[in-house]
């Protein structure tokens, strides 16, 4: 029985040793070899050397790539025209008379008046003002024009205010700059958001105008945000000597005065908060007396005759069921049993 499998397997590992045999490869004859290389074509050699392929035109050696700029580096490269010396008074010699700022005439009179009346309508609604200046999408502030010095020099006093140079065509390129007075309980992360979140808002439409209604909207909503972190804080109040001016302070241990379109509301719930509570008080006791009055409640039975039965008066393991005839009367009051016909089975 051994034999055989032995045989078997040297049968099998014959045939692999076969079947691992490759066919060779193919190669040229000396003859064949000869006569194309005579004809100038051998297959395959073009790809093994540099030489050009006969017939194609020559190919135009690569350039080098130049390095980048360090500007290039740093950002975009695109250089924008200065805003015109003639309106730098107008931009930035005194602090504006007006929320909207365009002394270039850059809005149409209907849109200005809209948009003018929008940030009228928010500085009566908030302690906050926005100030926006208006410059064209490929203007640029001059240099020797400072964020800080013209912050501080122009919106130290007075009401706090935001302020943002908008380019109209271009809303990305938006600034926005706070007040002294906020700037150190705001933070810049808070303020680029409230940016991001204007510019997205504007990036919905496509025409100039609606733009900035559409930013205008979104950054009035962020500010009443920056608002509502500042009420925790700080105290914003009219001056009480000066008209239209602004005092910042420490806030004191009493909530701030409630502002805004829904200022009767708040006023009017406080007016109530007092006289409602003391009912409620009342209503609590009155509640309490009666339950306690129930509990301790006393229910005394009359003593009544009870009816002989089958002839005795009583009889040993035999009791009497005494009913009343009303079920809404306390059984104190009730001195008659129902008749025998009227009882429940």
């Amino acid at each position: 029985m051994k034999i055989p499998a032995i045989v078997g397997i040297t049968a099998c590992l014959a045939s692999i040793a076969l079947a691992s045999d490759e066919p060779p490869l193919p190669a040229w004859e000396t003859r064949q070899r000869a006569e194309r290389e005579a004809d100038g074509w051998l297959a395959g050699a073009v790809l093994l050397t540099d030489d050009p392929i006969p017939g194609e035109p020559e190919r135009a050696a690569a350039e080098a790539l130049e390095a980048p700029s360090p500007d290039e580096i740093a950002g975009d490269a695109t250089v924008f025209p200065e805003l015109p010396e003639k309106f730098l008074p107008d931009y930035f010699a005194e602090r504006p008379k007006s929320f909207l700022v365009d002394p270039q005439g850059l809005l149409a009179p209907a849109d200005y008046q809209d948009r003018l009346g929008f940030l009228n309508y928010h500085a009566s609604d908030s302690s906050i003002d926005l100030f926006v200046y208006l410059l064209e999408k490929d203007q640029e502030i001059p240099a020797d024009v400072r964020d800080e010095e013209m912050m501080e020099r122009l919106f130290n006093e007075g009401r706090p205010a935001a302020v943002v140079f908008y380019y109209l065509g271009a809303p990305q390129r938006s600034v926005i700059s706070l007040s002294p007075s906020l700037t150190g309980s705001i933070s810049t992360t808070e303020q680029r958001r409230a940016l991001e979140s204007s510019v997205m808002q504007a990036s919905e439409r496509t025409i100039p105008a609606e733009q900035l209604e559409k930013f205008l909207g979104q950054m009035s909503v962020r500010i009443y945000w920056m608002e509502r972190m500042l009420s925790s804080t700080l105290d914003i109040r009219p001056h009480p000597g000066a008209e239209g001016a602004a005092i910042v302070e420490k806030k004191a241990a009493a909530a701030p005065a409630p502002h805004g379109k829904f200022a009767w509301v708040k006023e009017a719930a406080a007016k109530a908060a007092l006289p409602a509570s003391a009912l409620a008080g009342l209503l609590l006791a009155a509640f309490g007396l009666t339950r306690w009055l129930r509990a301790r409640a006393r229910h005394r039975f009359p003593e009544l005759e009870v009816e002989p039965r089958l002839g005795g008066s009583h009889a040993a393991g035999v009791g009497a069921v005494i009913s009343f005839s009303s079920a809404s009367v306390p059984p104190a009051s009730q001195r008659d049993q129902m008749p025998d016909y009227l009882r429940r089975m």
